[in-house]
């Protein structure tokens, strides 16, 4: 991205009234002389005055979790819940996992039910709490929602972990899970409610542009700032908007934080199998987004999209939180970004793009499962899988061997 492009961005998120940039929760109300050190980061985060992503801070000699000097650190526990997150988000292939792509779209979906003028909502726990997951608008994160209730139940009672947090730590642990993902600032602290958000406040995947713009400008987030939330969509797989599609990418390489997503979104050579949602598509063409649109696909896209994204999700996963002075940045547990990234099965991958599927048509859902395809004369199989692929090859020269030392082995035995 170029100095004038970037620039152009910034200033676009200052409000054309006061050229200020717009605050969220308590840190629009408080004096700077009364903001905490977290207080003044977040802010700082906000005018693009402080980086949004953090590389360098590490947990080291992290007490027992039942130990005094666990309890005494705030975010000590979080290195024990990152650690079971981590385990479901992270592939054998290296992608991160359908847990980590569903971590990502909760985390949005809890924290955008919030919008100006709301008493309550926002990043608040209450897409579980509240029993929200039974609306359509939740379809397909109702099996997240069961692994973040076990980690509750976990953590909850006894370490004093909240739904809330346990949401928003998930999104940005899975974030930085998934390979070229940023590690996005992360901060604890949130306070939990069971009371369900109003209704209405997340965007349907056929909204035109104008509505969309207009939808999330209500909840502090300006239309480059949109265009770079919306970029999440490059590691997932749809279900449920066109079920006779079912797993098909939002581009080539789902389970991968890329770029691909925006150029083939725009793009009319998209892979066959590539999905694209209508709100994606209407949003790469609008003049308000067009333009942050196509600097994030450019070449050069991948580190502004990931500075952008992290600063955005900072302000998405605050939204409606009016305790930001009081919160606690635990940004050192999360794991390490993983800044290149090749995948083991491109070949086939690339395959399965293009139509083809293994005999028992999983391909998608082993790659939501993170694993790795394979491509064995010509047919597609899952890595491990002793069904299709490699296991039927492997699977034949066992039972080969097999009959060889079964006709030499005495009848008796």
């Amino acid at each position: 991205m170029g100095g004038g492009k970037l620039k152009e961005i910034l200033e676009a998120r200052k409000s054309p009234v006061s050229g200020q940039v717009e605050m969220i929760g308590d840190l629009g109300i408080l004096d700077d002389h009364e903001l905490s050190a977290v207080g003044r980061s977040v802010k700082a985060i906000l005018q693009s005055r402080e980086s949004p992503e953090d590389t360098t801070s590490v947990y080291t000699n992290v007490p027992h979790k039942d130990s005094q000097a666990c309890e005494d650190d705030p975010c000590c526990i979080w290195e024990y819940v990152k650690r079971d997150m981590y385990d479901k988000f992270h592939g054998e292939s290296g992608r991160c996992t359908k847990h980590a792509r569903a971590a990502i779209r909760l985390g949005f979906h809890d924290a955008g039910s919030w919008a100006k003028g709301d008493t309550h909502g926002g990043a608040d726990g209450s897409i579980i709490l509240g029993n929200e997951l039974t609306r359509k608008e939740h379809d397909g994160l109702q099996d997240i929602g069961i692994v973040v209730q076990g980690w509750y139940d976990k953590y909850q009672a006894k370490y004093n972990v909240g739904m809330a947090d346990l949401i928003q730590m998930g999104a940005t642990i899975a974030t930085v899970t998934c390979p070229l993902g940023p590690r996005i600032r992360s901060f604890v602290g949130r306070k939990d409610s069971s009371r369900a958000a109003l209704k209405g406040r997340i965007p349907d995947v056929n909204d035109p542009a104008e509505k969309l713009v207009e939808l999330f400008s209500n909840k502090t987030i300006t239309p480059e700032a949109l265009v770079a939330l919306v970029g999440a969509h490059t590691t997932s797989q749809q279900h449920f908007v066109d079920e006779s599609k079912d797993g098909a990418p939002q581009d080539s390489t789902p389970g991968v934080w890329d770029v691909l997503f925006y150029g083939e979104t725009a793009s009319r050579n998209s892979p066959p199998r590539v999905f694209k949602f209508q709100s994606d598509v209407v949003l790469s063409k609008y003049g308000e987004t067009r333009d942050s649109w196509n600097t994030f696909a450019s070449a050069r896209g991948q580190a502004p999209w990931n500075t952008a994204f992290a600063r955005e999700y900072i302000r998405l996963s605050l939204l409606g939180v009016n305790n930001i002075n009081d919160m606690t940045e635990c940004t050192k547990v999360l794991p390490m970004p993983v800044t290149t990234f090749t995948a083991p099965d491109q070949a086939a991958e690339q395959q399965w793009l293009q139509g083809k599927d293994t005999p028992d048509n999983d391909a998608g859902a082993a790659l939501e499962d993170g694993k790795s395809l394979s491509l064995i004369q010509g047919v597609l199989g899952v890595v491990g899988d002793l069904g299709n692929g490699i296991g039927s090859v492997v699977g034949g020269i066992v039972g080969g061997i097999g009959g060889i030392i079964g006709g030499l082995l005495p009848r008796t035995l």
